[in-house]
């Protein structure tokens, strides 16, 4: 029997234990559930790997291995459920997401990092299962997302479309209500200046949070190439040759590249994460881009207000609106290859019935609060 382990020892133990446990009991009820042969095969293999790995933390607790179970409670009958209703497949991602949290805990513990290549291989092998795919694509899968870019061009679109919808709706609503201009456009600048910075405050932070993500991804690839080189070579290796190089050139380039930390990073960051570590995004840029594009389509429902033009302000503010969303759902659709004249419309009537709805809803209160 093991001696007993320290306080702080004893608690890292246990989680390692409950995880491994609760990973064997969930690969079980896959194998269970699973009706292809090969698949099945896959997931005991996978329950015996995990119960392998609790029997190294049961004995360092001083538990007896040959008595662990299995038993995943209510989590596990949930995830059966699942499993049940969606299938095995769509469960998968749930499986790799815990196998990435044992492998981060396991990397920064010297006692467990031993247990790392194993737990990389057995997500290896949960991805390209689940997407059926060859080992090339599968080590692309292990990064793959969207390419970030520096966000501007997203946040300038949407800035568009939000601030004329939703301030030709504001303007619309109020004018409903009430004859004063002043109020009209009261509100419009009102709403035009919060919404402008809750626009930016809310890319700022989303540009920041997706920028942390792809920072944290590329922190985790440079230690994965400090820390298993031999591996990153052969991933690479593998990239080249889905490339059209033979084997031989593949190694070759593969064993330069590696000699450079820095370029090796660029390298399996582009061609593994799909990333280009000097275009992760700016917080800033889309934060302003996105203030001035709301701005610019806001202020198109409230020039006329601004200029004061009287009785016809309100005509105006609808006709000049409706010729801003023909334009933008025009240049949308040809940006993006679609059918310009459908992507008008839609943006007209889109944005159309949101300012009718709110003119409605206005008209309804300013006469029950004349009444």
């Amino acid at each position: 029997m093991a001696p007993a382990p320290s306080s702080s020892s004893d608690s890292r133990y246990r989680a390692y234990l409950k995880a491994e446990l609760e990973a064997a009991a969930m690969y079980r009820c896959m194998a269970e559930l699973e009706r292809d042969p090969a698949k099945i095969d896959l997931f005991r293999r996978l329950v015996d790997a995990e119960m392998r790995h609790a029997s190294r933390w049961a004995e360092k607790l001083g538990l007896d291995s040959a008595e662990l179970e299995t038993d995943g409670g209510f989590k596990l009958w949930l995830f059966r459920l699942a499993a049940r209703v969606v299938g095995t497949d769509r469960v998968v991602p749930y499986l790799l997401r815990s196998e990435a949290r044992e492998i981060g805990a396991y990397a920064s513990d010297p006692e467990a990092r031993d247990l790392v290549r194993e737990e990389r291989m057995h997500a290896r092998e949960l991805r390209q299962m689940a997407d059926g795919l060859g080992p090339v694509a599968a080590i692309r899968a292990e990064g793959r997302h969207m390419t970030g870019g520096d966000g501007s061009l997203r946040a300038a679109v949407l800035g568009v479309n939000d601030g004329l919808v939703s301030n030709f709706s504001l303007v619309m609503g109020v004018a409903g209500g009430t004859g004063n201009a002043d109020f009209v456009l009261l509100a419009g600048v009102a709403g035009m200046v919060a919404g402008a910075f809750s626009m930016a405050a809310g890319e700022y932070i989303s540009m920041r949070s997706q920028r942390d993500i792809y920072e944290h991804q590329i922190a985790v690839e440079e230690a994965e190439l400090r820390e298993w080189p031999e591996e990153e070579e052969e991933e690479l290796t593998l990239i080249y040759q889905a490339k059209g190089l033979s084997r031989e050139q593949s190694e070759s380039v593969a064993k330069q590249i590696m000699a450079n930390p820095e370029a090796a990073l660029e390298t399996m960051a582009r061609e593994e994460l799909g990333l280009d570590p000097t275009q992760l995004g700016s917080p800033w840029g889309a934060a302003i881009s996105s203030l001035l594009a709301f701005l610019a389509g806001a202020i198109v429902p409230i020039l006329p207000y601004i200029f004061d033009a009287g009785d016809l302000a309100f005509r105006l503010s609808g006709v000049s609106a409706a010729v801003a969303l023909l334009v933008v759902g025009w240049a949308l659709a040809k940006i993006s290859g679609k059918s310009a004249t459908w992507g008008a419309l839609r943006m007209f009537l889109a944005g159309g019935a949101a300012a009718a709805v709110t003119f409605g809803v206005g008209h309804l209160i300013g006469v029950t609060i004349i009444d």
